[in-house]
């Protein structure tokens, strides 16, 4: 037997209430203004989201969390109500592009990272 998860019954453990945040971004739209509660709540997002990932040195996780706040603060306005219900979920992939646009600015994929086979041969470039 599975469960349905209502918007309203979500455990205590989450970090952001769903349905808290959609009431918080319909005002925001209303407004053509983040609400505090909105922001605060998209940054607590950005927060935990970023701990899912590892990064070498702690100043990286600082540097992507920002580029995840530039993707919200330019983009936030893309939720369209009409399309969907779940803000949460559209906010979660827009932060999680951001914390990857982040980790490619940061830290690029250096051309002396890259090994090349050539034939019974191994060369580092």
């Amino acid at each position: 037997m599975t469960k349905k998860i209502i918007l309203d019954e979500v455990p205590s453990n989450y970090y952001v209430k769903p349905l808290e945040l959609k009431e918080e971004i319909l005002k925001s739209i209303n407004d053509d203004e983040l609400t505090k509660k909105a922001l605060h709540m998209l940054m607590l997002m950005v927060k935990n989201m970023s701990r899912k990932f590892s990064y070498k040195y702690e100043e990286d996780r600082k540097d992507c969390q920002a580029f995840a706040l530039l993707d919200i603060a330019r983009y936030w306005r893309g939720f369209d109500p009409e399309k969907s219900n779940y803000p949460f979920s559209y906010y979660s992939q827009m932060i999680k592009n951001g914390l990857a646009k982040g980790i490619k600015k940061v830290r690029p994929k250096s051309e002396t990272d890259v090994i090349r086979i050539s034939g019974d041969e191994m060369f580092n470039f």
